[in-house]
């Protein structure tokens, strides 16, 4: 169980799993939530959220925020030393925080530190409720070659790599830190073995079911979940909309020389897109956990 005085939620996924499109689905309830009337403005364009400017709270990895809750550089350090660092500047965070806050994570749930003195990275005393945002990793696959500009099948062995990651070495930590990815099976046990108050949501259902699964997502969030806002706040972040704001305004958490963050969305893309090879060494690799949400082809 959470402390009565947690107030991180963690926005849990691996990469392209839906991740952007949950914190823009909170921007804009709780832009809407509060007044019905600007609820029923949404629909015709009078209030509007920003896709780079979405306040839900920063990512768990960015480096500026973990520095300034620790109130000192991490310039020197290794990686193995900084995750050991991390959870003391989210117990600070969560001391001077006044209201809850959401904050994307990448990372699989994982402990940090040596000996004695190894943690959860996350810890349980600071954290509220963990969302996790699950997508099928047929689909999961294409999307992230895309983002990570590589051909399918070399998204489909990274997504086998045990040692998977983002910023793995003390190199090119500009803006973010370390986040183990590991394998895509690995994330979602990580997560699931956590121990913390834990949400699973599938993407398939946040697209073909929104109205129910995002009121659920809500309630667990514990924002507003009344009909009209959250059938509100469904159409200001339609991914139709989310794809015309990036092209009107850009995006900032999209990868240099990708052409669009919000590339199709759509479920069940492998269908016409992997070989039948494809699909089968996805299957290989991950098939315990794809069985048990519903994934097996």
């Amino acid at each position: 169980m959470s402390s009565s005085t947690a107030q991180l939620f963690w926005l849990a996924s691996y990469p392209k799993s839906g991740n952007t499109w949950t914190r823009s689905f909170i921007a804009a309830l709780k832009k809407v939530a509060g007044d019905t009337d600007e609820a029923k403005k949404s629909a015709d364009d009078s209030i509007d959220i920003d896709l780079n400017e979405l306040r839900t709270g920063p990512i768990a990895s960015g480096r500026e925020w973990v520095e300034q809750a620790l109130g000192f550089s991490l310039d020197g350090f290794n990686p193995d030393e900084i995750d050991a660092l991390r959870p003391d500047a989210y117990r600070y965070v969560n001391t001077m925080a006044e209201e809850l806050s959401y904050h994307k994570a990448h990372d699989a749930y994982s402990w940090v530190g040596q000996g004695s003195a190894q943690q959860p990275m996350f810890p349980n005393e600071v954290t509220r409720g963990a969302l996790y945002i699950v997508r099928n990793p047929l689909d999961v696959c294409i999307s992230f070659a895309n983002h990570s500009k590589c051909s399918i099948d070399e998204a489909i062995a990274r997504m086998n790599y045990e040692d998977g990651g983002f910023c793995k070495t003390s190199i090119g930590q500009a803006n973010q830190l370390r986040q183990w990815l590991w394998r895509w099976s690995d994330h979602v046990r990580s997560w699931q073995q956590s121990g913390l108050p834990l949400k699973l949501v599938r993407y398939e259902d946040m697209r073909l079911n929104p109205l129910d699964t995002f009121t659920e997502i809500a309630r667990f969030l514990e924002l507003p979940h009344h009909q009209e806002a959250i059938e509100a706040a469904l159409e200001l972040t339609r991914f139709e909309r989310l794809q015309e704001k990036e092209r009107h305004s850009g995006f900032r958490e999209k990868p240099p020389g990708v052409e669009s963050f919000f590339r199709k969305g759509i479920v069940g893309d492998w269908r016409t897109t992997l070989s039948p090879e494809q699909v089968q060494r996805i299957v290989e690799n991950h098939n315990e956990v794809m069985a048990e949400l519903g994934y097996l082809p």
